[in-house]
């Protein structure tokens, strides 16, 4: 995938003396290492710069972004992923929607899907449908200094960008569309069940809500997941009615959390691929999602002390 994406950006239509290309590795190893080292021999009579910079005080992207804005030399800091494939005209576009002193820019996201996605499929096309993420954002490198960058608490990718962009907007920074600055963002595979594994990122969202409240409310979720707990809340009445020798009140429970995930599955099945291995996996994940979810967004109201439900 670096290698997809680094092939479209040195074919960028902006003068090759005009930009740098800043690869950062919070997984650093020296295949990744050679490979960009390799892209940085090929253009370096063109005056193109391509860096390679390791990344190893901490994890995930918010620390590995900070660790390349900090790196580069520009006064504007073009933000990408390795699974993308940026437009040819990506930086030049981007530049042309900052002219008029925007202190950022938000690209387009295209995230190409099949007639019939997968749930995790239609999932990961959000990006293209997000205020601001920095699969594609453009910031001006005074104003990432004046916020003090990516928080780096969001160990995860996950709401470091929203956090970044509210962060922005609190400094009175003033963020536009750069339609024009495109790039794909093709869904990379994902294990079976890989539902279950991401509702950990629940916590950030308290994280993300403790620091910009009001934001959060406006922009992202002006109330909690009602089905989440309702179903939560069935699946405990059901098991305190079993426990306690109370036949009515088990089995309506059992009943209401049926009812809840079966609607619930039915939501996620709608206009999604019809494989086998696709609805089974809706039906385990379905049933045990709610729990987590709440779990994790309980576990991180008490990391960050807020009331977050």
């Amino acid at each position: 995938m670096l290698t997809r994406c680094l092939a479209a950006l040195v074919r960028q239509t902006l003068a090759p003396q005009r930009y740098e290309i800043v690869v950062c590795d919070d997984g650093p190893d020296e295949t990744t290492r050679a490979l960009v080292e390799r892209v940085a021999d090929a253009h370096r009579a063109r005056a193109l710069q391509v860096r390679y910079v390791p990344v190893t005080a901490t994890q995930g992207p918010a620390g590995a972004r900070n660790a390349g804005w900090r790196a580069a030399r520009g006064e504007t800091i073009a933000f990408t992923d390795d699974d993308t494939i940026p437009d040819a005209r990506w930086l030049e576009a981007g530049l042309s929607a900052m002219a008029d002193g925007a202190c950022a820019a938000s690209g387009a996201i295209v995230v190409p899907l099949p007639e019939r996605p997968t749930d995790y499929e239609f999932d990961a096309s959000g990006l293209a449908r997000a205020e601001f993420a920095t699969a594609n954002a453009f910031v001006r490198k005074d104003a990432l200094v004046a916020v003090d960058g990516f928080d780096e608490r969001f160990t995860s990718a996950w709401r470091e960008d929203s956090d970044l962009q509210f962060s922005l907007l609190a400094a009175g920074g003033r963020i536009v569309s750069a339609s024009e600055a495109r790039v794909v963002h093709p869904v990379r595979p994902a294990r079976w069940g890989v539902s279950l594994s991401q509702q950990r990122k629940s916590a950030f969202e308290a994280l993300l809500y403790r620091k910009h409240p009001a934001l959060y409310r406006e922009r992202i979720a002006s109330t909690p997941p009602l089905g989440y707990y309702a179903s939560t809340a069935a699946a405990a009445a059901g098991l305190a009615g079993a426990l306690g020798q109370r036949p009515a009140v088990a089995g309506i429970g059992a009943l209401l959390w049926l009812g809840l995930t079966l609607r619930f599955f039915l939501l996620r099945m709608r206009g999604r691929s019809r494989a086998w291995r696709h609805i089974a996996e809706m039906a385990v994940t379905s049933a045990l999602i709610p729990f987590l979810s709440i779990y994790w967004r309980i576990r991180g109201a008490i990391r960050y002390r807020t009331w977050f439900l």
